[in-house]
C-alpha cells in the first residue's frame, strides 16, 4: 500500500542494526538509501534491490535544496501502490533533515508513515568523550552554525557540532565558534563513533580545520567555558544578589537609584573608547552590562517584562529597519539607509505627521542633541551645500555675541554660537562632545603639570605668575607633541 517506511541503520556498526531494521530490510524488495557512504550499507541483508539518492549531491549546490529533492522524490516514490523503504544512518529522527521534510509532505498528502528505530550517533559520541548527554548538552548541526555570525550556543554548556565533513566546513564552523571562545579553547574531535574504527582527539580550537580526515561521521565536543561567561549566567548572578537572601544594598535598589551608577558607567565605557584603551573597554563594558541586568531583573520582579522582552523588541527593530540586509530591497550608501531608516520609523508610529526630530533623547548632552538635531535635518536637505557658509556663520555669531547688549540676549547668542561651531563639526566629521571631553582632558593634563612643578619647586600656584605658569604650559603642551611623534 502507499506510505513511507523509514528505518535507522544506526552509528555505523553493522552489530548495532536493531532486530526489527534487520528484519524491515529482509522483507523488503527495494529499499532506497539517502547515502551509499555509510559503513554498514555492504553488510546490508542481499535480497532487497538498494538505490540510492547520492545523484543529489551532485545535482545541488546548497544542502536545503539536496534534502528538499530527496524529500519530493520520496514522496512521488511513497504514492506508489508498494509505497516506499527508506533507510537513513543513525536514527530516523535525529539531525535527519530529509526525513524531517518528507514527515511534512506525508502529512500533508495523509499518507502513512511508519518508523523503526535506529541506535543514533549519540549514544556512541557519549561512550566515546565519557560523558552524560543528561548533564548538559547542546548539539548543533555544522553546516547551519557556518552559515551564522556567532553561535547560538550557551558557552557555559558543553557543546556537540556534528557532521563537520570536510576542512572547508571545518574552517566556517571555527571562525564562527571564534566569535564566543578563546582561540586556544580545548575541544575534542570524535570520528566514526560507534565502529570499530572510533577515535577522539583533543586538540585546541584553532587547529579544528588543520586536521585532514574530517568525513560525514565526524563531530566536535566542546566543552563549556572554564569560568562562567553567559548572560544567562551573569542574569542568574544579579538575581541571586537580588534574592531575599542576597546583598542588602542590591535589594534596595529601584531603577531611579540605579540612575546615576548607568550614567556613570556610560561615561567610563566613553573615556576607554577616548583613551582606546581596550583593557578597560573590556572592563567597563561588563560593568555597563551589570547595570543593564540589574534594571532587567528589577523589571522581572515588579512583573513588568523579561530581558528576553527587551532583546525580542530590539532585533525586531533592527531586522525591520534594514530591509537591505535581512529582505530584498537595495540602498547605494549609508545616507539612503539613513533615510529608509526615518522612513520606516514613521511608518511604525503609524503616524500623517512625525517631526524628524522626535525621538531624540532629552537626557542626551546638549552637544550630542544638537549634533543629532543637525543630522537629521541634513538628510531631508535643510543644509549648507559647502563648509565655507557654515565658517561664516561662525563667524557671525562670535559678532552677535559681542554685541549682545544684556546678559540674557548674551547668553541666547552664546546658545546660537555653539549650535553653530557643533554645525562646523559635523562637516568636518568631528564628534563635538568627543572632541570637548578630549579638551578637557588635555586641559586636566597640562594644568596638573604646572602644578607639581609649583610642587617641586615649593612655590603656591598663587605665588606664580601668569607668564610663569603660561611657560609651564607650553612645555607641557611641547612633550605632549613629542610623545605623540615619537
Amino acid at each position: 500500500m502507499p506510505g513511507i517506511t523509514i528505518i535507522g541503520l544506526g552509528p555505523g556498526n553493522p552489530e548495532q542494526i536493531t532486530l526489527e531494521a534487520w528484519r524491515a530490510l529482509e522483507g523488503s524488495q527495494e529499499v532506497y538509501l539517502r547515502t551509499l557512504r555509510h559503513p554498514v550499507v555492504g553488510t546490508l541483508p542481499r535480497g532487497p534491490a538498494y538505490r540510492s539518492f547520492d545523484d543529489l549531491y551532485e545535482a545541488h549546490d546548497a544542502f536545503p535544496e539536496v534534502y528538499e529533492a530527496m524529500a519530493q522524490r520520496l514522496l512521488a516514490l511513497a504514492e506508489r501502490p508498494e509505497g516506499v523503504v527508506y533507510a537513513v544512518p543513525g536514527h530516523p529522527t535525529m539531525g535527519e533533515t530529509s526525513v524531517r521534510r518528507a514527515l511534512e509532505l506525508a502529512a500533508e498528502r495523509a499518507l502513512p508513515v511508519r518508523i523503526i528505530a535506529g541506535l543514533s550517533f549519540l549514544e556512541p559520541t557519549a561512550v566515546a568523550l565519557g560523558i552524560d548527554p543528561f548533564d548538559g548538552l547542546q548539539i548543533a548541526d555544522a553546516t547551519a552554525l557556518a552559515l551564522r555570525h556567532h553561535p547560538n550556543l550557551d558557552p557555559d554548556v558543553a557543546a556537540l557540532v556534528v557532521q563537520v565533513y570536510n576542512r572547508q566546513l571545518a574552517s566556517e564552523v571555527k571562525l564562527t565558534l571564534m566569535s564566543l571562545y578563546h582561540d586556544d579553547h580545548p575541544v575534542r574531535l570524535v570520528r566514526a563513533a560507534g565502529t570499530p574504527d572510533a577515535s577522539v582527539r583533543d586538540l585546541p580550537l584553532y587547529e579544528l580545520d588543520r586536521q585532514g580526515d574530517l568525513d560525514h561521521l565526524t563531530s566536535l565536543y566542546i566543552p563549556a567555558l572554564a569560568e562562567p561567561g553567559s548572560v544567562a549566567r551573569f542574569q542568574d548572578v544579579v538575581a541571586r544578589l537580588r534574592a531575599p537572601d542576597g546583598c542588602p544594598w542590591d535589594r534596595e535598589q529601584t531603577h531611579q537609584t540605579l540612575r546615576t551608577h548607568l550614567l556613570e558607567e556610560t561615561y567610563e565605557v566613553l573615556d576607554a573608547l577616548d583613551t582606546d584603551d581596550m583593557d578597560k573597554l573590556r572592563e567597563e563594558l561588563g560593568d555597563l552590562m551589570l547595570q543593564i541586568l540589574l534594571h532587567a531583573q528589577i523589571a522581572v520582579e515588579d512583573g513588568d517584562f523579561k530581558l528576553v522582552d527587551s532583546m525580542q523588541h530590539v532585533m525586531e527593530k533592527l531586522i525591520r529597519r534594514h530591509p537591505h540586509v535581512f529582505g530584498g530591497e537595495k540602498v547605494q550608501d549609508s545616507d539612503e539607509v539613513l533615510r529608509a531608516w526615518e522612513q520606516i520609523k514613521r511608518q511604525e508610529r503609524g503616524e500623517h505627521f512625525a517631526s524628524l526630530l522626535a525621538g531624540i533623547s532629552r537626557a542626551l548632552p546638549s552637544l550630542s542633541q544638537a549634533l543629532e538635531m543637525q543630522r537629521r535635518a541634513a538628510r531631508v536637505g535643510f543644509d549648507w551645500g559647502s563648509v565655507e557658509p557654515v565658517e561664516a556663520k561662525v563667524a557671525e555669531e562670535i559678532e552677535e555675541f559681542r554685541l549682545a547688549p544684556d546678559p540674557e540676549r548674551r547668553s541666547a547668542e552664546f546658545g546660537d554660537l555653539l549650535f553653530s561651531l557643533v554645525n562646523l563639526a559635523r562637516w568636518h566629521a568631528i564628534d563635538p562632545e568627543s572632541a570637548l571631553r578630549e579638551a578637557n582632558q588635555r586641559f586636566a593634563r597640562r594644568f596638573e603639570t604646572i602644578e607639581r612643578h609649583a610642587a617641586d619647586i615649593g612655590r603656591p600656584l598663587e605665588e606664580m605668575t601668569l607668564e610663569e605658569m603660561d611657560a609651564l604650559w607650553d612645555e607641557a603642551k611641547e612633550a605632549e607633541t613629542r610623545d605623540r611623534e615619537a
